[in-house]
Protein backbone atom coordinates (compact mmCIF):
# COMPACT_ATOMS: atom_id res chain seq x y z
CA UNK A 1 0.00 0.00 0.00
CA UNK A 2 0.81 3.49 -0.42
CA UNK A 3 3.19 2.41 -3.75
CA UNK A 4 0.64 3.54 -6.01
CA UNK A 5 3.51 6.32 -7.23
CA UNK A 6 6.19 3.77 -8.26
CA UNK A 7 7.01 3.24 -12.26
CA UNK A 8 6.10 0.07 -13.44
CA UNK A 9 8.19 -2.21 -13.25
CA UNK A 10 10.71 -0.45 -11.34
CA UNK A 11 10.92 -2.75 -8.41
CA UNK A 12 12.39 -5.71 -11.14
CA UNK A 13 15.25 -3.29 -12.19
CA UNK A 14 18.50 -5.15 -12.33
CA UNK A 15 20.60 -2.67 -11.37
CA UNK A 16 18.57 -2.30 -7.82
CA UNK A 17 18.29 -6.17 -7.63
CA UNK A 18 21.01 -6.08 -4.48
CA UNK A 19 19.10 -3.41 -2.74
CA UNK A 20 15.69 -5.40 -3.37
CA UNK A 21 16.97 -8.48 -2.33
CA UNK A 22 18.06 -7.22 1.13
CA UNK A 23 14.44 -5.44 1.77
CA UNK A 24 12.95 -8.90 1.01
CA UNK A 25 15.19 -10.80 3.45
CA UNK A 26 14.89 -8.25 5.98
CA UNK A 27 11.19 -8.06 5.62
CA UNK A 28 11.28 -12.06 6.61
CA UNK A 29 13.56 -11.69 9.57
CA UNK A 30 11.20 -8.99 10.90
CA UNK A 31 8.24 -11.19 10.14
CA UNK A 32 9.82 -14.24 12.09
CA UNK A 33 10.58 -12.38 14.92
CA UNK A 34 7.27 -11.14 15.32
CA UNK A 35 5.29 -13.96 15.01
CA UNK A 36 5.74 -17.57 14.84
CA UNK A 37 8.32 -18.99 12.00
CA UNK A 38 6.08 -21.44 10.37
CA UNK A 39 4.74 -19.49 7.46
CA UNK A 40 1.66 -21.23 7.35
CA UNK A 41 0.84 -19.87 10.55
CA UNK A 42 2.25 -16.13 9.64
CA UNK A 43 0.55 -14.89 7.30
CA UNK A 44 3.08 -11.95 7.28
CA UNK A 45 6.09 -14.21 7.15
CA UNK A 46 4.18 -16.09 4.44
CA UNK A 47 3.16 -13.13 1.89
CA UNK A 48 7.28 -12.09 2.53
CA UNK A 49 8.21 -15.60 2.18
CA UNK A 50 6.43 -15.45 -1.31
CA UNK A 51 7.67 -12.30 -2.79
CA UNK A 52 11.10 -13.04 -2.38
CA UNK A 53 10.47 -16.48 -4.02
CA UNK A 54 8.80 -14.21 -6.65
CA UNK A 55 11.76 -12.44 -7.20
CA UNK A 56 14.19 -15.26 -6.91
CA UNK A 57 15.55 -15.01 -4.30
CA UNK A 58 17.79 -18.65 -3.03
CA UNK A 59 15.62 -20.94 -1.06
CA UNK A 60 19.03 -21.22 1.28
CA UNK A 61 19.00 -17.27 1.48
CA UNK A 62 15.64 -17.15 2.83
CA UNK A 63 15.88 -20.21 5.15
CA UNK A 64 18.59 -18.76 6.78
CA UNK A 65 16.58 -15.13 7.56
CA UNK A 66 13.49 -17.14 8.77
CA UNK A 67 15.97 -19.04 11.49
CA UNK A 68 17.92 -15.77 12.06
CA UNK A 69 14.67 -13.90 12.35
CA UNK A 70 13.17 -16.45 15.01
CA UNK A 71 16.28 -16.53 16.91
CA UNK A 72 17.55 -20.04 15.99
CA UNK A 73 21.03 -18.92 14.74
CA UNK A 74 22.33 -17.25 17.66
CA UNK A 75 22.62 -14.14 16.20
CA UNK A 76 20.44 -11.40 16.91
CA UNK A 77 17.65 -9.36 15.19
CA UNK A 78 18.31 -5.96 16.13
CA UNK A 79 15.91 -4.03 13.53
CA UNK A 80 13.89 -1.70 15.18
CA UNK A 81 10.85 0.13 13.49
CA UNK A 82 11.35 4.21 13.00
CA UNK A 83 8.71 6.51 11.37
CA UNK A 84 9.13 9.54 9.72
CA UNK A 85 6.29 12.02 8.61
CA UNK A 86 6.44 14.89 6.50
CA UNK A 87 5.61 16.54 2.84
CA UNK A 88 6.28 15.51 -0.52
CA UNK A 89 6.61 18.17 -3.35
CA UNK A 90 2.96 19.81 -4.03
CA UNK A 91 2.42 19.11 -0.08
CA UNK A 92 1.34 15.77 -0.52
CA UNK A 93 1.61 13.96 2.90
CA UNK A 94 3.69 10.85 3.20
CA UNK A 95 5.30 8.88 6.11
CA UNK A 96 8.05 6.96 5.68
CA UNK A 97 8.66 3.34 7.61
CA UNK A 98 11.83 2.48 8.21
CA UNK A 99 13.23 -0.84 9.53
CA UNK A 100 17.14 0.23 11.01
CA UNK A 101 19.87 -0.97 13.46
CA UNK A 102 21.09 2.24 13.40
CA UNK A 103 19.04 4.79 14.43
CA UNK A 104 21.13 7.83 13.98
CA UNK A 105 22.42 7.44 10.73
CA UNK A 106 18.55 6.51 9.31
CA UNK A 107 17.68 9.93 11.21
CA UNK A 108 20.54 11.68 9.67
CA UNK A 109 19.98 10.43 6.16
CA UNK A 110 16.32 10.58 5.86
CA UNK A 111 16.35 14.05 7.11
CA UNK A 112 18.85 14.97 4.29
CA UNK A 113 16.98 13.30 1.90
CA UNK A 114 13.85 15.47 2.79
CA UNK A 115 15.38 18.27 2.24
CA UNK A 116 17.30 17.83 -0.61
CA UNK A 117 16.37 20.50 -3.24
CA UNK A 118 13.67 22.52 -0.79
CA UNK A 119 11.57 19.76 -2.42
CA UNK A 120 10.21 17.95 0.99
CA UNK A 121 10.09 18.79 4.14
CA UNK A 122 9.44 17.19 7.60
CA UNK A 123 5.92 17.67 9.20
CA UNK A 124 3.42 16.15 11.58
CA UNK A 125 0.80 14.82 8.84
CA UNK A 126 0.27 11.27 10.87
CA UNK A 127 -3.21 12.27 11.62
CA UNK A 128 -4.35 12.68 7.71
CA UNK A 129 -4.11 9.35 8.05
CA UNK A 130 -5.96 5.97 9.17
CA UNK A 131 -4.07 3.18 10.45
CA UNK A 132 -5.36 -0.03 9.71
CA UNK A 133 -4.95 -3.61 8.59
CA UNK A 134 -4.63 -4.57 5.10
CA UNK A 135 -4.96 -7.80 3.49
CA UNK A 136 -4.79 -8.42 -0.41
CA UNK A 137 -5.65 -11.67 -1.79
CA UNK A 138 -7.22 -13.53 -4.75
CA UNK A 139 -9.39 -16.31 -5.58
CA UNK A 140 -9.67 -18.63 -8.39
CA UNK A 141 -13.54 -18.24 -8.28
CA UNK A 142 -14.57 -15.27 -9.66
CA UNK A 143 -18.05 -15.78 -8.87
CA UNK A 144 -17.32 -14.84 -5.53
CA UNK A 145 -18.87 -12.65 -3.11
CA UNK A 146 -16.30 -10.68 -1.53
CA UNK A 147 -18.78 -8.31 0.69
CA UNK A 148 -20.32 -11.41 2.14
CA UNK A 149 -15.90 -12.84 2.59
CA UNK A 150 -15.55 -9.37 4.19
CA UNK A 151 -18.49 -10.02 6.81
CA UNK A 152 -17.22 -13.70 7.48
CA UNK A 153 -13.92 -12.80 7.61
CA UNK A 154 -14.66 -9.60 9.90
CA UNK A 155 -13.35 -7.12 8.15
CA UNK A 156 -14.31 -3.39 8.25
CA UNK A 157 -14.24 -3.06 4.10
CA UNK A 158 -13.43 -4.56 0.95
CA UNK A 159 -12.80 -3.00 -2.97
CA UNK A 160 -12.33 -4.60 -5.15
CA UNK A 161 -8.43 -4.98 -6.92
CA UNK A 162 -7.43 -5.54 -10.44
CA UNK A 163 -3.63 -6.13 -10.80
CA UNK A 164 -1.72 -7.57 -13.42
CA UNK A 165 -0.59 -10.10 -10.68
CA UNK A 166 -4.01 -11.19 -10.54
CA UNK A 167 -4.26 -14.84 -12.30
CA UNK A 168 -6.56 -14.65 -15.39
CA UNK A 169 -9.85 -15.57 -14.70
CA UNK A 170 -9.82 -15.01 -10.51
CA UNK A 171 -11.23 -12.17 -8.26
CA UNK A 172 -9.03 -9.59 -6.93
CA UNK A 173 -10.15 -7.76 -3.01
CA UNK A 174 -8.10 -5.41 -0.89
CA UNK A 175 -9.66 -6.03 2.82
CA UNK A 176 -9.38 -3.54 5.63
CA UNK A 177 -9.51 -4.68 8.97
CA UNK A 178 -8.78 -2.66 12.33
CA UNK A 179 -4.81 -3.21 13.36
CA UNK A 180 -5.57 -5.59 16.12
CA UNK A 181 -8.02 -8.03 13.04
CA UNK A 182 -5.16 -8.22 10.55
CA UNK A 183 -3.66 -12.18 11.20
CA UNK A 184 -7.52 -13.11 11.60
CA UNK A 185 -8.75 -12.05 8.81
CA UNK A 186 -5.70 -13.73 6.81
CA UNK A 187 -6.48 -16.52 8.56
CA UNK A 188 -10.23 -16.84 7.57
CA UNK A 189 -9.35 -15.57 3.74
CA UNK A 190 -6.42 -18.51 3.65
CA UNK A 191 -9.04 -21.21 5.03
CA UNK A 192 -11.13 -19.71 2.62
CA UNK A 193 -8.70 -20.52 -0.31
CA UNK A 194 -8.11 -17.16 -1.35
CA UNK A 195 -4.51 -16.85 -2.00
CA UNK A 196 -2.91 -13.81 -0.30
CA UNK A 197 -0.70 -11.86 -1.82
CA UNK A 198 -0.50 -8.67 0.85
CA UNK A 199 -1.02 -8.61 5.02
CA UNK A 200 0.56 -5.90 6.48
CA UNK A 201 -0.38 -2.88 8.30
CA UNK A 202 -0.90 0.49 6.40
CA UNK A 203 -1.77 3.71 6.49
CA UNK A 204 -4.30 5.19 4.32
CA UNK A 205 -4.76 8.49 3.51
CA UNK A 206 -8.14 10.22 4.63
CA UNK A 207 -7.94 13.00 1.81
CA UNK A 208 -6.29 11.64 -1.15
CA UNK A 209 -4.45 14.78 -2.75
CA UNK A 210 -4.45 15.60 -6.59
CA UNK A 211 -2.03 16.87 -8.10
CA UNK A 212 -0.57 18.17 -11.87
CA UNK A 213 1.16 16.21 -14.36
CA UNK A 214 4.66 18.08 -13.56
CA UNK A 215 4.01 17.57 -9.81
CA UNK A 216 3.58 13.76 -10.25
CA UNK A 217 6.66 13.86 -11.74
CA UNK A 218 8.30 15.87 -8.77
CA UNK A 219 6.64 13.61 -6.15
CA UNK A 220 7.38 10.48 -8.00
CA UNK A 221 11.09 11.31 -8.24
CA UNK A 222 11.50 12.41 -4.53
CA UNK A 223 9.21 9.52 -3.34
CA UNK A 224 11.94 7.08 -5.28
CA UNK A 225 15.03 8.47 -3.71
CA UNK A 226 13.47 7.73 -0.69
CA UNK A 227 12.54 4.08 -1.78
CA UNK A 228 16.26 3.53 -2.89
CA UNK A 229 17.40 4.08 1.03
CA UNK A 230 18.41 0.74 2.16
CA UNK A 231 17.02 1.78 5.60
CA UNK A 232 13.51 2.74 4.13
CA UNK A 233 10.76 -0.33 4.19
CA UNK A 234 7.51 1.21 2.90
CA UNK A 235 6.46 4.69 2.09
CA UNK A 236 2.63 5.96 2.32
CA UNK A 237 1.48 8.92 0.31
CA UNK A 238 -2.22 10.75 0.09
CA UNK A 239 -0.88 10.99 -3.53
CA UNK A 240 -4.25 10.36 -5.52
Amino acid sequence: MGAQWKQAGRVANSTKRGAMIGKLVKEIMVAAKMGDPHPENNARLRVAVEAARKHSVPRDTIDRAVKKGAGLTGDPVNFETIMYEGFAPAKVPVIVECLTDNRNRTASDIRVLFKKGHLGSIGSVNWMFDHLGIVEAHHADKKQDIEAAAIEANAQNVEPVESEDIPEGHIGARFICNPTDLDAVGKYLAAAKWTITTSEMSYLAKTPVEVTDEERKEVTSFLSELDDHDDVHRIYTALK
